[in-house]
């Protein structure tokens, strides 16, 4: 396995993403703290993503707005708008770009870069070219912070310890960290355990049941040791990356497909939250097609006044709206069953799970509607072809009726990019 001897690798993390374009797209916002909220109207949910005025004053992502507003009086609300925000992504890549090619997009506001010679020999000047890109071409309120080293994964390390070294210095995000192989491991070990990608809070539980309470404890493991820790070869693969060699992660497989939202206040009942969860599942089911998968099941989560609700059913391999819907249906009367005085629900999810590719499709011997099912699934080709056609949802199972403030299935994410179909 290959050890470098000099930096390959950019990490760079855009700072306060989605309020900071939020600014950048509505001048009256700019230098003034903001907070991303789900929607309008209502104190009774939290901000999601907040600019940098607004974290220096006290407010977090995540936090209930009765809090942040206690801490920041003055801070502005505005309802998410995740179609700009997936425009600003790709405008965002396509001025880097110009600058370097880009590896890969992690996340929306996050990607990685192969490092050329000259962004070995100078990477300061690559991060200064970098940022007068996105300065000059798409605004000077969008900014972000970049870290390099010998591999990715130190990389993001070397990013995220900036930006931290950024907010104690009074000023947050538009930093730069530069961890040559030569001046390691001091820099890392100056990171606390828990800032490490790979170590959650489960995990650091289970590391100081092993007697590991810091980086330096877990930089001087062995890697067969770590390994035992984590239970698979992750473990191990974390060793090589903290140690400076060229490791890549294998591909991951698509596992399943879903979509949750926050409910607006008029849509907590059984029947508001049963609507939105036929156009979340739909929506799931769009992208389950596009990316040419079946699935052998559907699950259903609520987030309830007294706890959660989940509930699976099984599919019998199917990517079609009629028989995803009616498994969905079948989940729901579960749950009337279970509350027939009816129930308020804050929150829900829906997945649809246990994937097969369409090229390896099996069902089951016994199953007798095959012949239905295939033409549910060409009447969903057609309206597939339609809706692409016009680029928008113009047929659908159903009666089609989006929330209260819009985004179902295009929400905020921080995992997936999301594309121009999510939003029709």
């Amino acid at each position: 396995m290959r050890k470098p001897d000099e930096i390959e690798r950019l990490y760079l993390d855009f700072d306060g993403f989605f309020a900071s374009v939020e600014q950048q797209a509505d001048r009256r916002l700019r230098g003034r703290p903001v907070g991303v909220v789900p929607f309008s109207g209502t104190d009774r949910t939290a901000v999601i993503a907040c600019s940098k005025e607004a974290k220096a004053q006290g407010v977090k992502n995540v936090m209930p707005i009765a809090e942040a507003r206690r801490v920041c009086p003055d801070l502005i609300l505005v309802p998410q708008n995740p179609d700009l925000y997936r425009r600003a992504h790709n405008a965002l890549l396509c001025e880097i770009e110009t600058v370097i090619a880009i590896d890969t997009a992690k996340s929306i506001d996050e990607l990685t870069c192969v490092l050329d010679d000259s962004g070995r020999r100078d990477p300061e000047l690559l991060a200064a070219r970098i940022k007068a890109a996105i300065a000059d071409n798409i605004g000077r309120c969008i900014t972000s912070s970049i870290g390099f080293a010998a591999n990715r994964q130190l990389a993001k390390i070397a990013c995220k310890a900036g930006k931290d070294e950024s907010k104690r210095r009074g000023s947050y995000g538009d930093a730069l960290a530069i961890w040559r192989p030569a001046d390691m491991p001091e820099p890392l070990l100056r990171v606390e355990l828990e800032e490490i990608p790979g170590v959650g809070s489960s995990m650091a539980k289970r590391l100081y049941r092993n007697g590991v309470y810091s980086t330096p404890q877990l930089y001087a493991l062995q890697p067969k040791h770590m390994r035992r820790i984590w239970n698979n070869v992750n473990g191990e693969r974390l060793w090589y990356a903290l140690h400076g060699y060229d490791i890549q992660a294998p591909e991951q497989k698509r596992g399943m497909f879903g979509h949750g939202k926050v409910l607006p206040p008029d849509s907590r009942t059984i029947a508001g939250a049963y609507e939105i969860s036929r156009l979340l599942l739909t929506k799931a089911a769009r992208r389950l097609r596009r990316e040419s998968y079946y699935a052998g099941g559907v699950w259903l989560w609520l987030s309830i006044r007294d706890g959660t609700w989940f509930g699976k059913h099984r599919l019998a391999v199917v990517h079609d709206d009629q028989a995803i819907l009616a498994g969905l249906h079948a989940l729901w009367q579960r749950v009337r069953k279970d509350y027939p005085r009816g129930v308020t629900i804050f929150r829900i999810g829906v997945t649809l799970y246990d994937l097969s590719p369409s090229n390896e499709r099996q069902i089951d011997l016994l199953d007798n509607d095959d012949a239905l099912r295939r033409k549910w699934e060409k009447a969903n080709s057609a309206v597939d072809a339609l809706n692409t056609r016009y680029s928008a949802t113009i047929v659908s199972m159903g009666e089609w009726k989006p929330p209260a403030g819009g985004h179902a299935g295009g929400k905020i994410s921080y995992t997936r990019i999301p594309s121009a179909e999510d939003f029709w």
